[in-house]
């Protein structure tokens, strides 16, 4: 474990701060190698009280003793924490780890110095019960154990893949990033649908969410590519071939790529909006 004898610090700590903290701890890290600081001394004292770990409302005693830099900030605000805290965190020399929505690292060098490690991380909230879905792309300071320390911490919460490049992150976002929402969708269309089928609503949803998460698991368990998966579920002339062609018919996979697409665009605009002018 990489992570072993790393101290890491959450400048915000909110639910992703909170999940990627669970998981390290459930990965065996000592809470007092984990600090957290956040302007809510609330939810600073439930995070000390439930988790255990070492916390403040000011960010600079989150670095003093930081290995690991995770900005857990909204990207409007992160320009605003990286200028205040650029000459203690160059002093550090830590990693830094970013999940702030289309923030590119250029903007992040430019408010912290061109020397900062930087890892650019877009992660999404299933996260928040270990199984989420994380994208990572570092800059060229960031060193080989720097770099496997930060795929360990991702992994903590789910599965963690780096990109060849920094534009695949608006990718990433499109999918992973952006993708919970999609799912949470279809389950719930699938649910109206069999309601009004006849099946009680809390049936309906249990039935739903649990086929998603069956068919997730056979994805990932099976080396199987998912349209031979989804193949091998239709019999000829049966209901799930009907069905399937109607998705089909409809447009349904051009569906998800425009709207992939729009996210991505969006995720590119946002880092032309909130990045350095």
């Amino acid at each position: 474990m990489q992570l072993n004898n790393t101290k890491v610090s959450f400048i915000g700590a909110g639910n992703m701060a909170s999940a990627i903290i669970g998981g390290l701890l459930a990965k065996g890290l000592p809470a007092n190698n984990i600090f957290a600081s956040d302007p809510s001394a609330e939810r600073l004292a439930e995070m000390h009280s439930t988790l255990g770990i070492q916390v403040s409302q000011e960010n600079e005693k989150a670095i003093q003793h930081a290995d690991v830099l995770v900005l857990c900030v909204k990207p409007q605000v992160l320009e605003t924490v990286c200028c205040s805290l650029s000459s203690m965190i160059e002093a550090r020399g830590c990693l830094v780890i970013s999940i702030a929505a289309g923030i590119e690292i250029k903007s992040i060098e430019g408010w912290l110095g061109s020397n900062a490690a930087v890892v650019r991380c877009m992660p999404n909230t299933p996260a928040l019960v270990l199984t989420g879905a994380s994208g990572l792309y570092a800059n060229a300071n960031v060193s080989e154990q720097q770099r496997a320390v930060a795929l360990e911490l991702f992994e903590a919460v789910g599965v963690a893949q780096w990109v060849a490049s920094e534009d695949l992150i608006h990718a990433v976002t499109a999918l992973s990033g952006s993708g919970p929402a999609y799912i949470f969708l279809m389950i719930s269309a699938m649910a109206q649908a069999g309601v009004k089928l006849g099946l009680e609503p809390e049936v309906a949803k249990q039935l739903a969410a649990q086929t998603v998460q069956g068919a997730a698991k056979m994805v990932l368990a099976s080396e199987t590519a998912p349209d031979q998966l989804k193949r091998n579920v239709m019999s000829p002339g049966g209901t799930t071939e009907r069905a399937i062609s109607v998705f089909e018919d409809e447009g349904l996979v051009a569906l998800v790529e425009k709207a992939m697409t729009a996210a991505a665009e969006r995720s590119r605009e946002m880092a032309a909006q909130l990045g350095d002018k």
